[in-house]
């Protein structure tokens, strides 16, 4: 007997009821970004390596998936969509002298540590503005977030937005290297504060610098942390971070999504080509943010383009396990059964037609000599189709509707059988 094949660690199948709810969650938050206005753009599965290579500012080389061409190229499996974005829009829109409004869904991968647990392969649904730095832009991508949540079905969630000029106004006035300040950037990302305490006491800083690292565990809540963060704030960049935060609430606002709007100055950003406001989107029932994002002026210069641009991903595998084990009813499309036998197959089709061109979702199963009702009532049961049409040959047809349990059953007369 051949030994049956699973799937590697840390990919999964994804079938049945569980696939139809993320493929709905998928469609209502694709429906969101056109309705913001933003075109579709597919882009590769794998690339260049050196989309991704470290200067680009992702993930370290050792969790990319990487293999050869028969040219000898290296290539890698993206691990994040937004640098094929910035790929194609330096390459593909460099003549394009007004904002880009580009989305897309596509699946990501990331070769994690066997001992973290988490899935190495992701469906990523995201949003980018090219060619845009302004307060608007910020403040209508965080208004996506919001109303894409909401739109999901989820009530109970917060998106937390942070600027990378606070944190490394913090590090330039404390003067450390680049590899000082790339450990305590990981220190903070992983709230290990102590281990900056640590570094601090070892090198010469002043102590309001001091007091600033130390208050980044409180520097988290509402627009009032805002006020406490502009006194810490030691160089004119963090201080101008800080103003553009509170200017970017001040239009959220005017959208009125403030409600589901928090501040964390400590937050730096997974991903090093950041270079304004960065935010992250947390709810009950998972462990990780639903939605990261951020601005990341620099990016396309690495292609060739030179232009400012911010956007986001939503996991969406992440959302539709968030919202099931909230309990939120996810709508999706389910089947209605016709079963027939071979004598009333025409009559069969003729009823499958009908309902398909209203839109109904019909799956036909043939019945065979031995095979009773109950069968395709456990089949449907299990399923979780909306009814069922069981076709006799005598020109009945039993009629179940699996929600409510009801059966009728109605009599068109034996001759629709041969019509």
């Amino acid at each position: 007997m051949e030994q049956k094949l699973h799937t590697p660690e840390g990919v999964r199948d994804i079938y049945s009821t569980e696939c139809r709810k993320k493929l709905a969650v998928q469609e209502k938050l694709h429906e969101l970004l056109h309705l913001y206005g933003y075109q579709d753009i597919q882009t590769p599965t794998f690339e260049y390596f050196d989309v991704f290579r470290k200067e680009i500012g992702t993930i370290s080389s050792r969790e990319l998936y990487k293999f050869f061409d028969r040219e000898g190229n290296t290539l890698a499996l993206r691990p994040d969509i937004t640098p094929s974005i910035a790929r194609a829009a330096a390459t593909l829109f460099e003549e394009e002298d007004c904002p880009l409004r580009l989305c897309y869904v596509g699946n990501t991968f990331i070769n994690h540590s066997s001992y973290q647990g988490r899935l190495k392969e992701n469906t990523q649904l995201g949003a980018e503005l090219i060619g845009e730095d302004s307060i608007e832009a910020d403040a209508e991508m965080l208004a996506m977030v919001v109303d894409g949540l909401k739109r999901a079905g989820l009530t109970e969630f917060q998106v937390n937005i942070g600027h990378v000029n606070f944190i490394r106004g913090l590090m330039v006035a404390a003067g450390f290297t680049e590899a000082l300040a790339e450990e305590i950037f990981t220190l903070i990302n992983n709230r290990n504060y102590f281990g900056v305490e640590e570094i601090l006491d070892q090198e010469d800083v002043s102590e309001e610098i001091k007091e600033a690292f130390s208050a980044l565990p409180e520097l988290m809540g509402g627009a009032e942390v805002l006020s406490e963060a502009a006194r810490l704030a030691p160089t004119p960049e963090a201080k101008a971070a800080i103003a553009r935060l509170l200017k970017i609430y001040q239009v959220l606002i005017h959208y009125g999504v403030e409600k589901h709007i928090s501040f964390d100055l400590s937050m730096s950003g997974s991903y090093m080509y950041y270079t304004g406001i960065i935010f992250r989107a947390y709810t009950y029932g998972t462990g990780d943010a639903v939605v990261r994002g951020g601005r990341y002026d620099h990016l396309l210069e690495k292609f060739g383009r030179r232009t400012p641009s911010i956007g986001f991903a939503m996991i969406v595998d992440e959302l539709t396990s968030a919202l099931s084990r909230q309990k939120i009813t996810i709508e999706t499309k389910h089947n209605n059964l016709i079963v027939y036998t071979e004598k009333t197959l025409k009559w069969a089709l003729s009823f499958a037609r009908e309902f398909r061109e209203k839109g109904r979702c019909i799956e036909m199963l043939k019945r065979g000599a031995s095979e009773n009702k109950e069968k395709f009532r456990e089949y449907g049961t299990r399923t979780q189709a909306v009814s069922m049409l069981y076709l006799q040959e005598d020109g009945t047809v039993e009629l179940v509707n699996f929600r409510t349990g009801k059966e009728k059953t109605v009599d068109y007369g034996k001759e629709r059988v041969t019509e």
